[in-house]
């Protein structure tokens, strides 16, 4: 038991410092990360906290073109957040103009400021879950300080809930910590600090990865653990049942924060785990717990879907006209997909030529391939439903002035920080390319990425 305590201080003690050296580089720029979007889900937050629209409005616009002033002024669209020689009054002036010619052309109601038209603004309207985040962080640290620490707090709770995904999987300490190391260092992080929806959404989608690999390791050890996480871990004795609340409740609010993105995530998970539980019945294996939360995710994506529609928000076909008419500024297209496929095709093409030329997150999936088939582990299936609700929300949007942003296809960069740090564990004896189900072992559990013997003399 001393070595066990012992070992366990060590995990929290990495734990803290890597969220303590994260924190101290995020403090370099406590401002000068708002995009055009900030301004309306902050108008919407203070809206919602009590302020009047117009003041909200006001301030938000104060904070954007402040925010504007010390960005940098970098070739990445997306990033760059201020027009080239615009000064902070001018910003001010440029968008306060805005907002008294849409309130002229109809635009009166609704939480968020008037910035656009009002079909535009209802995207926005539609995503609640953020702004309702952001009030007590604003209400008592005020706008900057409160969205800065807003950030934080996604991006640890992402960070964290990846680590314990790699822990409840059977994986090592120090995977975890490289897990937890990785989600900060790569564009997850970067996003998640940003104010906007994206990092709220993607902390969410970390905590239905963590459910549904406690839905696949179906049952925790005999000795209330799993085999990897030994004493008071939250994840150590969790079964199927905290498994199914996480997944279920994940995207319950992952709904009301971004729901496109809920949507597709659920289904993403639903098909990847449908293909895993077709697998493993023609190998005619335990398929059990893979058949539960493939029906579970299933169940969520018609939810979602139906939810979205009652409520009326806005659907696939709005998002093809906002991108083809300018934010609804041209009159609708009477069939916009054939105008929207070959979007798709210049935007796809421009993005592999952009990742030939940095080929960054290529190398890393790569590496994350060479992973797949070294190592089994019940987060493999997890990870690759992951990275394809990204390329799908990516392929919803594909607008050339996200070319070289993180942020729509975030949830692909989840692959490398879920699967490489499975590198760091050593292949059980005699293993199998083929990720494996959980096994009982010694009163354990493992997933054939880490054996209880091999974490007993890591541990002494």
């Amino acid at each position: 038991m001393p070595n066990i305590r012992r070992t366990q201080h060590l995990g929290l003690v990495g734990i803290l410092l890597i969220a303590v050296a994260f924190t101290g580089l995020q403090l370099t720029a406590a401002t000068g990360r708002a995009s055009p979007d900030t301004k309306n889900y902050l108008s919407y937050a203070l809206s919602l906290s009590g302020e009047s629209r117009g003041e909200a409005g006001r301030r938000a616009i104060a904070y954007s073109c402040d925010s504007g002033q010390h960005a940098s002024l970098s070739p990445v669209p997306w990033t760059n957040r201020k027009t080239v020689g615009e000064s902070e009054e001018q910003c001010v002036r440029r968008l306060n103009d805005s907002v008294a010619y849409w309130t002229r052309h109809g635009n009166t109601s609704g939480m968020t400021a008037p910035f656009a038209n009002q079909r535009f603004m209802a995207i926005f309207e539609a995503r609640p879950g953020y702004p309702l985040f952001l009030v007590p962080f604003v209400a008592v640290f005020g706008i900057t300080w409160g969205l800065w620490l807003a950030g934080l707090v996604v991006a640890l709770a992402g960070s964290v809930c990846v680590l314990l995904t790699l822990r409840a999987a059977g994986a090592s300490r120090r995977a975890g910590l490289a897990g937890q190391a990785l989600y900060l260092a790569l564009p997850t992080g970067t996003v998640s600090m940003n104010p906007l929806s994206d990092g709220l959404s993607l902390a969410l989608g970390t905590a239905v990865g963590l459910g549904c690999v406690l839905l696949l390791r179906d049952r925790p050890g005999k000795d209330g653990g799993s085999g990897a996480l030994p004493g008071p871990w939250p994840v150590a004795a969790a079964g199927p049942r905290t498994g199914a609340a996480l997944v279920a409740g994940g995207l319950a609010l992952m709904f009301f924060v971004r729901y496109s993105q809920a949507l597709l995530l659920a289904a993403a998970l639903a098909g990847v785990l449908v293909l895993r539980y077709r697998w493993l019945r023609l190998k005619q294996r335990q398929f059990t717990p893979v058949l539960r939360a493939a029906g579970l995710c299933a169940g969520l994506t018609v939810g979602i879907y139906a939810g979205a529609h009652l409520l009326g928000w806005p659907m696939g076909e709005d998002s093809a006209q906002d991108l083809l008419t300018h934010h609804y500024q041209r009159p609708d297209l009477p069939n916009p997909w054939p105008e929207f496929f070959v979007q798709e095709g210049v935007f796809w093409s421009a993005w592999l030529r952009r990742q030939a030329a940095s080929p960054i997150l290529p190398v890393l999936l790569a590496l994350s391939a060479w992973a797949m088939l070294r190592r089994r582990s019940v987060v493999l299936p997890i990870a690759l439903a992951a990275g394809a609700a990204g390329l799908l929300n990516q392929a919803g949007h594909p607008n050339l002035g996200q070319l070289y942003g993180f942020r729509l296809l975030v949830f692909l960069w989840l692959v490398p920080a879920l699967v490489i740090p499975l590198l760091l564990d050593r292949p059980a004896r005699g293993a199998s390319p083929v990720p494996a189900q959980p096994e009982e072992v010694g009163g354990g559990q493992r997933d054939g990425t880490v054996g209880i013997a091999h974490q007993v003399r890591e541990r002494t």
